[in-house]
């Protein structure tokens, strides 16, 4: 049943008390995700690929933007609706200007527990210590293969492997809470490389996770056979690696998480194509031009950034964020198989507008 919720007038000063939302499916908006740029220095295939028809990628002005003011009003407003953890994505963030000051600025809303970014890491190195100093807690890095050839045919020829371990290396040592390696998996391209990741990063201190192939966007080519479901990447890692699963640090957690049973670290694995996970989905996503979806596959939104600059009070934003929640009943992967199957798709937004 959808919560009909009564929200008093806020003062943003006030450390006010959080208000618990649900949505149709009795899902609690817990976490927020936020696309700060729709650029991106990399073309990778499943997000940007360079051959794809380049009139898909229509990039926004900078005037178009939400400014660092606006990210912190929504994202304050967000918190005081239950969400107590962030997500900076792009496009690639790292591109964004006066990132470092923005993260500091999130990082004092009251009621933000966690504060993490996932990146293509080619500018990790540099920015690394002024993202932790400025309170980013966890960072996320894209990496999908070790192999110099193979990572450049993935990413659209743009930067280098080194590069981006070196940007690893640099969120180590400047000790973020967690430092995760996604590593997005298709069949053919660098299923052979799997090994090779887990060899690498085995006893160190980021954490793999492997991500089966998802059709998010129009333009990536997805095909279901390009899929290698996440319980075959676990049999090929045990057969040489032998791991046993773990318990999930929290309802919802969207890796399923493996450890070694060498006791050298553990591993996770990320199946929304094979094992959807729609039913414990506590995620909105704000667009770099401050449109809310309430699903990574969905072509539907709203314009939260038109009421922003119309002068709207706090009161009538909290009431528009509630309602897209409250009505919210995406289950895009759930229903994957019947929706491709029928002749009234719509086009999806772009992964590279709203993050993954």
């Amino acid at each position: 049943m959808t919560l009909k919720l009564q929200i008093p007038p806020l003062n943003l000063q006030s450390n006010s008390k959080k208000t618990s939302v649900h949505d149709t499916l009795d899902r609690q908006l817990h976490d927020l995700r936020l696309s700060v740029i729709d650029r991106c220095n990399f073309r990778c295939n499943y997000c940007m690929p360079q051959g794809s028809n380049p009139s898909r990628y229509s990039f926004l002005h900078e005037k178009e933007w939400l400014t660092l003011k606006e990210i912190v009003r929504l994202s304050t407003l967000f918190a005081q609706l239950g969400v107590s953890k962030l997500r900076i994505s792009g496009g690639e963030p790292l591109l964004r200007p006066n990132l470092a000051e923005l993260i500091h600025q999130l990082s004092l809303i009251d009621g933000i527990e966690d504060l993490a970014l996932t990146t293509n890491g080619s500018l990790l190195s540099q920015q690394a210590d002024s993202l932790k100093k400025a309170g980013l807690n966890r960072i996320t890095v894209s990496l999908d293969t070790l192999d110099p050839q193979l990572f450049k045919r993935i990413n659209g020829h743009k930067g280098t492997v080194e590069q981006v371990l070196k940007g690893i290396e640099e969120a180590v040592r400047v000790n973020f809470d967690c430092v995760k390696i996604n590593v997005v998996v298709q069949k053919g391209i660098n299923d052979h490389h799997i090994l090779d990741l887990v060899e690498y990063f085995k006893g160190k201190k980021p954490i793999l996770r492997f991500i089966e192939f998802m059709d998010a966007g129009n333009c990536n080519n997805w095909k279901a056979q390009d899929v290698l479901p996440a319980s075959e990447i676990v049999k090929i890692i045990h057969a040489y690696y032998p791991i046993e699963p773990l318990k999930p640090n929290y309802w919802g957690e969207v890796a399923s998480r493996y450890k070694f049973m060498d006791g050298s670290g553990e591993v996770g694995f990320i199946s929304s194509v094979t094992q959807p996970f729609c039913r414990s989905c506590t995620r909105a996503r704000l667009s770099t031009d401050g449109k809310i979806y309430a699903c990574l596959f969905s072509p539907h939104c709203t314009d939260l950034r038109k009421l922003l600059r119309e002068g709207h009070s706090d009161e009538a934003l909290l009431n528009l964020i509630l309602k897209v929640w409250q009505s919210r009943d995406d289950r895009y992967s759930e229903l994957r198989p019947q929706i491709r199957a029928s002749h009234v798709q719509s086009a999806k937004i772009e992964m590279f507008q709203i993050g993954g």
